[in-house]
Parts: C-alpha cells; sequence; structure tokens
C-alpha cells in the first residue's frame, strides 16, 4: 500500500514539474514573441513609416558605386541622398528619447544631436585636413538654418494661417539675435586681423586669436544654455503646457532603449556614409563643374538640416511659432557658438590650424544674414511675405557661391 502511495506521489511530483516547466517555456516562448514583435514594430516605425526613408537604398549603393566605378559624381550624389533620411531619422529618434529625458535634458538633446551630421561630417573632414571644407559647411549650414529653414516656416505658416499674423516671443528673438551678432563678431575679429595686416606674429596671431575667441564661445554657449534652461521656461516647457491644455499630448512611439539604440545605429552608419561623401567632394566639384564652395556651403547644409527643416515648417503650421524659432535660430547658434569653437579645439587637439578666420566674402555674408534675420524678428510677428523674402535671400547666398572660387580651398 505504502508502495503504491510513493508511485502516485511521484507521479503526481513529475506531472507537477512538467508543467511548470510548460509554464516556464510557454512563458519564456511569449517573452522572445514579445520582443520579436517589438523589435519588428519599432523597425517599422523607424525605418517604413516614413515617407522620405525611401532614399535610405541609396546609402549601401553609394558603397557599392565607390568600389566597383570610378565616378565621384554619382558616387557623391548617391550618399548625399543616402545620408538625407538618416538625419531626418537622427532627429526623429532625439524626439522620442527627449519625451522620455523632460524639457531640460531634451533641450540639450536636441541641442547636441540636432545638428550631428554636420558635426560628424566636419570632424571627418578635419581629420582629413580638410579645414575650408569645415568652415565653408558649417558656414553654410549657419545660413541655411537662418534663412532656408525659418524662412520656408515663416512662408508656410503664414500660408496656412493667411487672414492674421502670427506671433511669437519677442524678449527670446532679440536675446537669439544677440547670440548671432556675438557669434559674428567671434568670426569677424580674426578675418579683420588678417586682412589688415596688424598681427603682430604674422601667420600666428589669427589662430591664438582663433583658438581663445573659440574657449570664450563655449563658456558663452554654456551660459546660453543655463538661461534658456534654468531661468525660464524653455521653449519645450512651452510645447508641454501648450499640448496639456489643448488635450494634444503625444506619446512616444518608441521605448526609451529602443530610442537609444536607433540613435547609436544612426549615428554610426551617417559616421559610415559622411566619410565616403568628404573622400568625394573634390572629385564632385571636378566632375560636376561647380565650387567646392557651393557644395560646402549649400549642398551639404541642406541635407544636415532636413530634420530641423521638417520640424520647423510642422511646427510653423500649428501656429507654434516660439517653437520654430527655437529650431532654426537655436540650430544657428549651436553652430556657430558650440560646432565651430569645438572644431578650432579639436584641430588645435590634432594639431590642425584650424581657425576662425572664414575669409572676407564668407564673413560678410555672415554679417549683412545676420542684420537681415535680425530685423525681421524684431517686431515679434510673422507672415508669409517675410518668410518669401528670407528665401529669396537664401537664393541670392546660393547664387553667390555658385559663382564664387575659393583661393583658399585645401
Amino acid at each position: 500500500m505504502e508502495l503504491v502511495d510513493e508511485v502516485e506521489h511521484r507521479s503526481l511530483f513529475r506531472r507537477e514539474t512538467d508543467s511548470l516547466q510548460t509554464e516556464a517555456a510557454s512563458l519564456m516562448e511569449r517573452k522572445a514573441i514579445a520582443t520579436k514583435n517589438s523589435v519588428l514594430q519599432s523597425f517599422k516605425i523607424v525605418i517604413l513609416s516614413n515617407k522620405l526613408n525611401i532614399l535610405l537604398p541609396f546609402g549601401p549603393l553609394a558603397i557599392l558605386v565607390h568600389y566597383l566605378a570610378d565616378n565621384k559624381g554619382w558616387f557623391f550624389l548617391l550618399s548625399l541622398l543616402g545620408i538625407t533620411p538618416l538625419a531626418e531619422r537622427l532627429g526623429y529618434a532625439t524626439e522620442q528619447l527627449a519625451c522620455y529625458t523632460g524639457p531640460t535634458v531634451g533641450g540639450l538633446l536636441n541641442a547636441t544631436f540636432g545638428n550631428v551630421t554636420e558635426l560628424i561630417i566636419s570632424m571627418i573632414a578635419l581629420r582629413n585636413g580638410m579645414i575650408r571644407v569645415v568652415q565653408l559647411t558649417l558656414l553654410g549650414s549657419i545660413l541655411s538654418n537662418m534663412l532656408l529653414v525659418l524662412g520656408c516656416a515663416f512662408f508656410c505658416g503664414g500660408l496656412v494661417f493667411f487672414r492674421k499674423e502670427q506671433v511669437f516671443d519677442k524678449g527670446n528673438a532679440v536675446v537669439s539675435s544677440g547670440m548671432l551678432l556675438i557669434a559674428v563678431m567671434g568670426l569677424l575679429f580674426p578675418t579683420l586681423l588678417r586682412y589688415t595686416h596688424s598681427e603682430i606674429q604674422a601667420g600666428s596671431s589669427v589662430l591664438f586669436l582663433s583658438r581663445l575667441t573659440s574657449c570664450v564661445m563655449l563658456v558663452a554657449y554654456a551660459a546660453y544654455l543655463f538661461f534658456q534652461l534654468k531661468s525660464q521656461l524653455s521653449s519645450y516647457e512651452k510645447m508641454n503646457k501648450n499640448e496639456e491644455t489643448s488635450d494634444a499630448d503625444e506619446d512616444p512611439e518608441i521605448s526609451k532603449w529602443e530610442a537609444i539604440i536607433w540613435l547609436l545605429v544612426l549615428t554610426a552608419w551617417v559616421s559610415l556614409l559622411s566619410g565616403y561623401l568628404v573622400d568625394a567632394i573634390e572629385g564632385a566639384s571636378v566632375s560636376w563643374k561647380i565650387p567646392i564652395s557651393f557644395i560646402s556651403v549649400v549642398l551639404l547644409p541642406i541635407v544636415g538640416n532636413a530634420a530641423e527643416h521638417a520640424g520647423a515648417i510642422m511646427f510653423a503650421m500649428k501656429d507654434k511659432l516660439d517653437l520654430s524659432l527655437g529650431v532654426a535660430i537655436g540650430s544657428s547658434i549651436q553652430i556657430s557658438m558650440f560646432a565651430v569653437p569645438v572644431c578650432v579645439v579639436m584641430g588645435w587637439m590634432i594639431g590642425a590650424p584650424m581657425d576662425l578666420n572664414f575669409q572676407l566674402f564668407e564673413t560678410a555674408i555672415l554679417f549683412i544674414t545676420v542684420i537681415v534675420v535680425a530685423f525681421f524678428l524684431q517686431e515679434g510677428t510673422s507672415n508669409y511675405f517675410k518668410g518669401l523674402m528670407l528665401i529669396i535671400c537664401y537664393l541670392l547666398v546660393a547664387a553667390s557661391f555658385f559663382v564664387h572660387e575659393d583661393p583658399h580651398q585645401g
């Protein structure tokens, strides 16, 4: 009798053990399926949901052309097309991550990654000794943000709200204009020192002044960030408050870790393509018979500013001009007060004589552009006509560089 009970007990124990093992296996299978579904869902949202991503295959195609054909023009064009959606998706991943970090850290993330494409291209070009490409690319990004991105935002917003003038925070606009003028001072003084032949030590005084000015500008930019994010409501906080009151708060579409992983993957892919792109600039200039300055000032920044361009227009069409201004002018400030000084400091560290002497022609165009933009921002209002005028100004700038041969290219 005891033997029968023991057999039944063992049988019952085995059934319970098998049941627990089956449940554990089922749970692991469900987790694996959920993880797989999560990965697939994330891939669909990031890669397949955006129409601009139809250009993604041009990246691998560019690399294929690089190794199979010796046509720098086609290779450069394919690389340019391949980087365009990556720049936009970088902006998207940054915005998704900012949803989890709050407005303050989100603002810093957007300031850091908003122009990551230009920074990567500049760093690679600097490492290759192409200092003028670095200067012209960064200059073009500033001009593109101030004129083309802001102009398109004003124009599209003005068409949507045709019967009224859109308004934005005049105080923030004045502060932003002041920061841009300080950035122009930082670039203007080394240029004037060189062209007035008033250096104490020819060839080294401009470089010393550039490095000293860059350090000061980095401190000024840090103070500007502190002022924007701590001393007053940032644009991201304003956006959250407006969306809460209008009951239109948008939830993030992907998880925090998915956003971080996508940010790393996209940055690595942009870095790879940027390396090929920089190597093909001179070949493309010869093949297309257009100046390198036009490629650096006009074509490269338009690709790098894809995310800012789309974001600024979208906000303007929702009557959120403060955000459009923060994207366009904020990016210009970030490039001029952070990216340019960082490139000078990095050049200092690796022994490259990168300075703030952007040459007379380029510095004059930047100075006039900042004055025009500051004039358009002083009233605190916007309409489609102001946007159209800014776009026309950008076309004039692009035409100027199309016929400008840079004697200092190298």
